[in-house]
């Protein structure tokens, strides 16, 4: 009888100690999984994270075969657009060359016209203006949301043209450069992203 006492204090001891390592080794396995789990949504390895919005909020090449068409008249084709010339087309340029057909034209008339003085001469110019861009919806929503800025942009640019440059052909084709690239600078600013290939005049008058 006297002995049972001395056996027994020993296996509860054992006991209690497996208990708090198997306690402690849960612990560590169901904190490894959270924090697994917290790395893993925050690096948008799973449920869709931040890198993955954001590429797909962004302006996306639009293909030739969706080419928007107007329901009557006008310019159906658009042959100008995606050209890839050097207008400035903020940090994502379609392919260049004979690969711009690949992709659409999607025009944008900015209305109403805009007048303006020409640099130190007593003409003045009033231009009707159209942008293109080989990308969705997306650019043309930003011109709309920073409208008031990029109208300033485009006045600026035509304050800034000497008298000799509006009536040659070439001078306008500068002038179609200038804007676009005055344009992009305002959207990149604005957006992070410009996206206009080109301008074209759609009414030009000096007098």
């Amino acid at each position: 009888m006297s002995d049972k006492p001395e056996d027994t204090a020993p296996k509860k001891k054992g006991g209690k100690m497996k208990i708090i390592v198997m306690a402690l080794g849960l612990l560590v396995l169901v904190g490894g999984g959270v924090g697994a789990g917290v790395y893993a949504a925050s690096s948008g390895l799973v449920g869709g994270g931040h890198g993955a919005a954001a590429e797909d909020h962004g302006p996306k090449l639009v293909p030739k075969s969706e080419q928007k068409r107007p329901a009557a008249g006008g310019e159906g084709e658009g042959g100008h657009g995606g050209g890839g010339e050097s207008s400035g087309s903020g940090g994502k340029h379609p392919p260049s060359g004979g690969d711009g057909d690949r992709y659409a034209s999607n025009y944008y008339t900015m209305d109403p016209q805009f007048t303006s003085n020409l640099q130190e001469s007593v003409h003045v110019i009033q231009v009707g203006i159209a942008i293109s861009t080989p990308y969705d919806d997306t650019v043309i929503e930003n011109l709309k949301t920073n409208d008031i800025a990029v109208r300033s942009a485009v006045l600026l640019t035509l304050g800034d043209t000497p008298e000799e440059q509006v009536f040659t052909s070439a001078g306008k084709e500068q002038m179609q450069k200038r804007l676009a690239k005055a344009i992009n600078a305002v959207l990149e600013q604005k957006e992070g992203f410009g996206g206009v290939s080109n301008v074209y005049f759609t009414n030009f008058v000096v007098q």
